[in-house]
């Protein structure tokens, strides 16, 4: 039953990147809810004027980690995008019924990493 639901989760990253409207509609409940550093709990409908159109900048997702916890999917990730940039982003999706209820976005950093091994970006106004 868990295998199914990382099924799910990968089929919904590789929908993304590949624009297939009508495969993540499928794989995406009415109630949908999506938060992000700068979304928060957007409706399905918000989530497809917003967000869908970025996949457009992707080409793949690779996993680095696919945890199942009861009705929840850890994903973490590394995206390449079609511009050659790469980025890793973790995130959670609620599966239920076969379909993602929820999906909670944490960003991660560029690929390769801004800082030097041993150091840190600096923050901005420092």
């Amino acid at each position: 039953m868990n295998q199914d639901k990382i099924n799910i989760a990968k089929a919904s990253y590789d929908a993304f990147a590949r624009q297939d409207r009508t495969a993540i509609e499928k794989l995406m409940a009415p109630d949908l809810s999506f938060t992000s550093p700068v979304d928060n709990q957007l409706d399905r409908k918000t989530y497809f004027e917003r967000c869908w159109p970025n996949g457009d900048l992707f080409e793949a997702f690779k996993f680095i980690y696919l945890v199942s916890l009861n009705d929840q999917i850890f994903v973490t990730y590394e995206a390449s995008r079609k511009d050659g940039a790469a980025i890793r982003n973790t995130e959670i999706l609620t599966i239920q019924n076969d379909q993602i209820v929820n999906i909670e976005v944490y960003w991660g950093w560029n690929i390769p990493h801004p800082a030097k091994i041993g150091d840190s970006v600096p923050e901005e106004g420092k």
